[in-house]
């Protein structure tokens, strides 16, 4: 796949590199052409894209970057203007999720949910506009999962943080494409990748005094059986691969069958039909 309209070499910055969606749509990029910031908030955990990076001799650069700190947001897009003067792509993907009924969480673990999955995306944003604006052109991709669309339970701040992305992704689009900047949100389904070992339960909710354990354990063990049934991050990174060499991309993309499946049941069914299908799958009532 080539490279959109002018030959200039074009620039994109991954957060979230080291592992899983992030790791892949670096390597996808960076073979295609993009010099590829690949951005890490620890870069003692980034040998394994190092190594294929060297290996392949791919355009890439690895970068440290905490999406939960402006700090360090805002120096690592400084360094990539004043070296490049250009930002053509931005994948928003560092993220984990947070499980956990409402009550059990406690204020300072939801905040570390917000945190990271929408307030870190929006640095990157606030950071990296100013640039593509200049340029007027660029493209920033949010990864705001299956989980921005439709909620299972146990995960209110997650998808809370998730719903979050996508409203502002769809806002965001009218007052960028003035500028020639497209935000794209991508919906993946179940992915392998370690975003299920790195899954955070609530303090209290993994307590077996919890009045929501035996809850707990259904998601768990529906979780497993969506683990197994996932597709590999490539699949996700060939998706956005077109979508930010496309010359008309669409707002966003649902990537996995289970996905798609999902999100469109749940616009032809009523909500309280919706609400007893996954009350079901869950749960097995």
């Amino acid at each position: 796949m080539s490279l959109p309209s002018d030959q200039t070499e074009k620039v994109a910055i991954v957060t979230g590199s080291s592992t899983g969606i992030g790791y892949a749509t670096s390597l996808a990029l960076a073979r295609n052409g993009f010099h590829t910031y690949a951005t890490v908030r620890n870069l003692g955990k980034a040998k394994a894209i190092e190594d294929v990076a060297k290996e392949e001799g791919l355009p890439i650069e690895l970068m440290e970057l905490d999406v939960d700190s402006d700090e360090s947001v805002n120096n690592a897009i400084g360094k990539i203007h004043e070296k490049k003067k250009r930002i053509d792509v931005a994948v928003n993907n560092a993220g984990y999720a947070l499980v956990g009924p409402l009550e059990d969480l406690s204020m300072e673990e939801i905040r570390a949910q917000f945190e990271t999955n929408l307030f870190g995306a929006l640095r990157v944003m606030k950071a990296v506009l100013p640039t593509m604006r200049e340029n007027r052109s660029g493209t920033i991709v949010n990864i705001t999962s299956m989980g921005g669309r439709v909620a299972i339970p146990l995960d209110p701040a997650y998808h809370g943080s998730k719903f979050g992305l996508e409203g502002i992704s769809e806002s965001m689009r009218y007052e960028t494409e003035p500028f020639g900047i497209r935000v794209i949100a991508i919906e993946p389904g179940n992915i392998k990748s370690n975003f299920w070992t790195n899954l955070k339960i609530g303090n209290k909710a993994s307590s077996p005094d919890s009045p929501y354990a035996s809850m707990i354990g259904g998601l768990q063990k529906a979780a497993e059986k969506m683990a197994q049934d996932s597709l590999p991050p490539d699949e996700v990174a060939k998706v956005i691969l077109a979508a930010v060499t496309s010359e008309k991309p669409l707002p966003r993309y649902t990537v996995g069958e289970d996905a798609a499946k999902t999100i469109q049941a749940s616009k032809q069914m009523s909500d309280l039909d919706f609400q007893n299908i996954m009350r079901q799958r869950f749960f097995g009532q």
